[in-house]
């Protein structure tokens, strides 16, 4: 069967591997997903058992990408996770906390957070879809961050060849350590711009231009078209697919769990892209069970999972874990569509309903498949310096603030349920990219200035500062541009000269 992938909102719009990937967005504002979900064979899980990670990658996403051969997948997956740029040769290990509960660790690549997973070879796909498209005009990349994709893309796209990367961050909207890792940012293909408001307007700013006529047709006078390195992009939500069944299979190599035993897996997320792909892998059987959604204060996830009605009129909290700091949660679309039974036209009427009113409410059918899959819990600032300084003190476990949002919503579900079924805690960021939360919670109340604070945590703590953060002590800040959202395509333009 032949492997297209389509809009959302619109069935009839169908697209190669090659041309979604480097297009990255539909041309309706729906998000390009594949026309079908490739179930794995009986035996996939014995078989990746004894893999390398790299290995795995080619296995799972061999059979989503039409066009490109396994020894191109090969190629890539030994550049994007080789070479030395993770700091664990398991790449996505699995660390065991008792009997029930293990944390999947994904910050130990370049960037020390888990969209190192996806942008470390996502420009590779893109690049070859570039070549298989024959396209002749320079992609540009547009990114919309709440903290850590956009270190992740500027890394993961620097001086590759045909692209530009332009990233847009809330001002005051993401941790000290967060920023001066974008804005010292080397390269000569990339640019980075703070925008007045929140995670929100930046993300909305960014859509908007992509559907921009008027800016299309300038950009391509000019030689370039717009791409996305947000999880808008398939090409961003394949390769998180991979870590989940990685981590299953490191489970049944351990004997952690027995051949067909279910896990759950509980993931800190605000634009829901990270469990979206963990219900990808349940989906093509990797025998997941629950789905654990965890939100911070900005609770509108777990409000939509426990009552189907998504409603982002509401108050915006700038909290502890701000990579979650998220009211519009693009990568909800594609889930939509899954539960909807791929209605486009379903899809098209409760994202109209969200762009002219902030809210909808999806039909009962949906509402009880929802939560057939999914629990959900929220947390707030307190409770997640509460869960630090636990881990900390009972298990010795230092974590960063989403992944303690995580351990408290699972906490509470267990609690609630009385449910002990092995679960899989996604880590999504290391603790030295939050130094001021950390030490906090751990009850250090005065700080070292700067970059210094990230010896502090270690002479703390006695955990060493990972090598990526260490070295941005030795680079300069090159990019200090903050605009308006309205003004972001001025931004553009200006980038693109």
């Amino acid at each position: 069967m032949t492997m297209n992938y389509l809009s959302t909102r619109n069935k009839d719009l169908r697209m190669s591997a090659p041309q979604a990937i480097a297009k990255g967005l539909a041309p309706d504002g729906g998000l390009l997903t594949p026309a079908v979900l490739p179930r794995l064979p009986a035996s996939a899980v014995e078989t990746m058992k004894e893999m390398s990670y790299q290995q795995r990658v080619v296995y799972i996403m061999n059979s989503f990408l039409e066009g490109f051969a396994a020894s191109e997948l090969t190629a890539y997956a030994a550049e994007a996770y080789g070479g030395g740029k993770f700091s664990s040769e398991d790449i996505a290990p699995v660390v065991k906390l008792d009997d029930s509960t293990y944390c999947l660790e994904l910050w130990h690549g370049p960037t020390c957070a888990f969209k190192d997973m996806a942008l470390q070879v996502l420009p590779h796909l893109l690049t070859a879809s570039l070549e298989k498209n024959d396209e002749k005009k320079t992609v540009c990349i547009l990114v919309a961050t709440s903290g850590d994709t956009g270190k992740a893309a500027l890394e993961g796209f620097r001086n590759v060849d045909k692209t530009r990367i332009l990233v847009f961050y809330p001002k005051d909207g993401v941790s000290e350590i967060q920023e001066l890792q974008m804005v010292t940012q080397e390269g000569g293909n990339v640019g980075v711009c703070s925008v007045e408001g929140n995670f929100d307007d930046a993300q909305t700013g960014v859509k908007a231009l992509f559907s921009d006529e008027t800016l299309a047709a300038e950009l391509a006078e000019r030689g370039y078209f717009l791409s996305s390195a947000n999880s808008i992009n398939w090409g961003r939500v394949l390769p998180q697919i991979v870590y989940y069944a990685s981590a299953y299979c490191d489970l049944l190599k351990a004997g952690a769990v027995a051949k067909g035993q279910t896990v759950n897996v509980c993931v800190p997320t605000g634009n829901f892209g990270n469990i979206l792909a963990a219900y990808y892998a349940k989906a093509m059987g990797i025998p997941i069970s629950r789905l654990i959604c965890a939100s911070n204060q900005n609770n509108v996830l777990t409000d939509f999972i426990n009552t189907g009605t998504y409603d982002r009129n509401r108050t915006f909290y700038n909290t502890l874990s701000p990579s979650m700091d998220i009211l519009i949660s693009s990568n909800l679309e594609r889930m939509l569509f899954e539960l909807s039974g791929r209605d486009d036209k379903l899809v098209r009427e409760y994202m109209s309903q969200l762009a002219q009113y902030g809210s909808y409410r999806v039909d009962s059918s949906i509402r009880t498949k929802l939560r057939k899959e999914f629990s959900a819990g929220c947390c707030d600032d307190q409770q997640t310096k509460a869960m630090i300084a636990r881990m900390w003190s009972e298990r010795n476990y230092l974590i960063d603030p989403h992944t303690a949002v995580a351990f408290h919503v699972l906490e509470e579900y267990r609690e609630e349920s009385g449910d002990d079924t092995p679960t899989v805690v996604v880590s999504t960021a290391s603790p030295f990219k939050f130094c001021d939360s950390v030490l906090n919670a751990l009850g250090v109340r005065e700080h070292k200035v700067g970059l210094e604070i990230l010896d502090q945590l270690t002479e703390v703590t006695g955990v060493p500062t990972p090598a990526p953060l260490a070295r941005l002590k030795k680079r300069r800040r090159r990019f200090d541009g903050a605009v308006d959202k309205a003004a972001m395509k001025g931004s553009v333009l200006d980038f693109l000269k």
